[in-house]
């Protein structure tokens, strides 16, 4: 279970890198919150409006992980937010 959900993790980060690409440059992290988050079924919306920050910095997951975007390196990477169960 928790493999997997890390994996969703990184798949989500993948359409992040995606859109970034078709942008042609780095992009801000409030720039992916319509197009790649917001209507994604694994993305616990109303967490991440409350925890995400403002500009956003990370994004909650409905699974114990989340994205965390890393300024330095202008992109996302997974960090995990609550108890994993090895099941």
């Amino acid at each position: 279970m928790s493999y997997e959900q890390v994996e969703e993790a990184w798949g989500l980060i993948d359409t992040a890198m995606k859109h970034k690409e078709q942008a042609g440059q780095d992009l801000e992290p409030d720039a992916y919150w319509e197009p790649v988050f917001a209507n994604s079924p694994l993305v616990d919306v109303e967490r991440t409006k409350a925890e995400g920050g403002q500009p956003l910095s990370k994004v909650f997951l409905k699974s114990p992980y989340g994205l965390q975007f890393r300024p330095e390196y202008m992109d996302w990477i997974p960090f995990r937010h609550g108890e994993v169960k090895l099941d």
